[in-house]
């Protein structure tokens, strides 16, 4: 049974290509991470996966809304400019 799951375990790791990052943070940043990874009962390294796995899908939308907003409201300013 052991030599099975390392045997699937190798399988995994050929079919998918994962990297791993080390990066320096405060340590309140860190302690922040963990009470929200706590807080929502998983591990802080499953909670930075999901975090970044979400960024890398809507990277832009605040600042689409957030230029979208400038745009709008600064309008009639910009076509006195112009």
């Amino acid at each position: 049974m052991l030599l099975l799951k390392y045997l699937l375990v190798v399988s995994a790791k050929e079919a998918f290509s994962v990297a791993s990052i080390t990066i320096n943070i405060s340590d309140q940043q860190f302690e922040k991470m963990q009470e929200l990874a706590h807080g929502l009962g998983i591990s802080l390294e499953d909670f930075l996966r999901i975090s970044i796995s979400e960024w890398l899908t809507h990277p832009q939308a605040d600042f689409t809304n957030a230029a979208s907003y400038v745009l709008q409201k600064n309008a009639q300013l910009y076509q006195r400019l112009a």
